[in-house]
């Protein structure tokens, strides 16, 4: 949209924005706010954000558990740290192996429909440059800008390939991430999880560990789902209090079980 005088035509394009209060202070916030948002994408892209929210998570729930569960059924605090250390690096190298073979496969299978686009392109250009405009106009683009943008986007050179196979189909080899990236973020995230409920038991027995567990990891819980949700824009409290209830539910059952299965630490 372009006004009279050919430039963009605010009031279309930005209906609740006035071009008469622009003014350097919001210029440049508007800048920070999109560096933000490129450096977050960053992340995101290479797996890490995804491998170390789920590591953490993962970590505590996993370990909290395995903690009370061994907790309700044995008196023996020995037992209950060998199996809290066994989980911890059992869990954090089980952790690290699925994330590294998950991001690769999603890589090669989108670096193999890259390939296919291509073999595509060879055999009828005409055909994947229909595909390319229609799907630009299914994105709201009139046909002439979708068919300009289309011809620009096959002409690209080097990125074209992964350009192309995003607007068509939503994915590239670039958007699946790092491996190494999303692997070594699991690893050492869940093991700092797992650490939390193991670390009272090192220095108490019984159920003073058993209370010092489950109120740090509570309390671990609370920051991870604050954290995630300030990070996303949402509810910091709400998200917290959502973390905490998985992590609540989840040790409740297994420290239950445990006890059913032996005898217990209180």
């Amino acid at each position: 949209m372009t006004s009279p005088a050919g430039g963009p035509d605010w009031a279309v394009l930005a209906p609740r924005w006035d071009p008469a209060e622009r003014s350097d202070a919001e210029d440049r916030a508007a800048e920070e706010e999109l560096s933000a948002i490129g450096r977050t994408a960053d992340r995101v892209a290479g797996g890490g954000i995804r491998a170390a929210v789920l590591g953490v998570n993962d970590g505590l729930v996993t370990n909290l558990c395995m903690v009370l569960g061994v907790a309700g059924a044995s008196v023996d605090v020995g037992t209950v740290r060998l199996s809290g250390l066994a989980s911890l690096v059992a869990g954090a190298l089980s952790m690290a192996a699925g994330e590294w073979v998950s991001v690769r496969s999603q890589v090669e299978v989108a670096r193999g429909m890259e390939d296919a686009l291509q073999r595509a392109w060879r055999r009828s250009p005409p055909v994947v440059l229909a595909q390319l405009s229609g799907s630009m106009r299914a994105r709201g683009l009139d046909p002439e800008t979708a068919a300009r943008a289309s011809r620009g986007v096959v002409s690209a050179g080097r990125g074209a390939r992964s350009t192309s196979l995003r607007i068509l189909y939503g994915v590239s080899a670039q958007d699946a991430g790092t491996p190494v990236v999303a692997a070594v973020s699991s690893l050492l995230l869940f093991a700092l999880g797992a650490l939390v409920p193991l670390l009272p038991w090192f220095f108490t027995a019984g159920g003073t560990a058993v209370a010092a567990s489950t109120a740090l990891t509570a309390l671990a819980s609370l920051v991870v789902g604050g954290a995630l949700g300030r990070g996303s824009g949402r509810s910091a409290a709400w998200t917290a209090v959502r973390q905490l209830l998985i992590v609540a539910v989840a040790s409740a059952v297994t420290f239950g079980l445990g006890r059913l299965a032996g005898s217990a630490v209180l």
